[in-house]
């Protein structure tokens, strides 16, 4: 995965933390769960705060 791969990368958060509440997670915390992400593969420096922003709307939808 990388990090464009936004569905994706949601749909593993919300597997990965099904008890977590995506509206409240800070961004720096959001960006090392995904660089933990079994199959992310990405360079960590080729994320930003709109491909943040996207996962976490994406995961609360998958959480919705």
């Amino acid at each position: 995965m990388k990090w464009i791969d936004i569905a994706d990368i949601a749909i593993e958060l919300s597997e990965k933390f099904p008890d977590t509440d995506p509206r409240y997670v800070r961004f720096t915390d959001l960006h090392n769960w995904v660089m933990e992400l079994p199959g992310f593969d990405d360079d960590p420096n080729h994320s930003n705060e709109k491909i943040l922003e996207a996962i976490q709307s994406a995961w609360i939808e998958e959480s919705a």
